[in-house]
């Protein structure tokens, strides 16, 4: 799916191009580390890095049933996962914002668990039963998606700031 690209010129450089959204998938499908942001209870922040995998134009993770985020996430389930560089003049640092829907299906999941053992070498290798990823020692992990409502790219070196819309018919994107 491509998405409406919009450049905010208060926050770059006014002679800097829009990130073509090519160069941003190419970070959402090979960025090793993700940074999860959830709302607890009270209301106060929460953030985490974790592996994720993008498949299917959404960002999907994983999370132990009892871990804050999967707590947060059933109460509200609106997140922002961030990755890129830590260098100032550098990359291209990237935020998702969307709703986080668990996937349960079977043979969906069985594919993700593809993706994830195939992008991490094998150092997550999940098999697949009853809606879940289950670990060698037995644990289970609920997974997530995340289809994009908005995706923010900031280029660092040239500084330009794009957005990308994604189209739907929910009133929330």
């Amino acid at each position: 799916m491509e998405p409406v690209v919009e450049q905010d010129l208060r926050f770059g450089d006014p002679e800097s191009p829009p990130t073509p959204w090519a160069e941003t998938l190419e970070v959402l499908e090979t960025a090793e580390l993700f940074w999860i942001s959830t709302v607890r209870s009270d209301g106060r922040p929460h953030v985490t890095p974790l592996p994720a995998v993008w498949h299917r134009d959404r960002l999907h993770f994983c999370t132990g049933a009892g871990e804050q985020k999967a707590v947060n996430l059933a109460r509200n389930p609106h997140v922002a996962l961030t990755t890129g560089s830590n260098r100032w003049k550098v990359g291209l640092d990237l935020v998702v914002e969307g709703a986080a829907v668990q996937v349960t299906d079977d043979a969906t999941l069985r594919t993700l668990a593809d993706f994830w053992r195939s992008k991490y070498q094998g150092d997550w290798d999940f098999t697949v039963e009853d809606g879940t990823f289950r670990h060698e020692d037995g644990g289970a992990a609920i997974v997530f998606e995340v289809a994009p409502t908005k995706v923010l790219a900031f280029a660092k070196g040239r500084f330009a700031q794009t957005r990308y819309r994604f189209p739907s018919t929910s009133a929330d994107r």
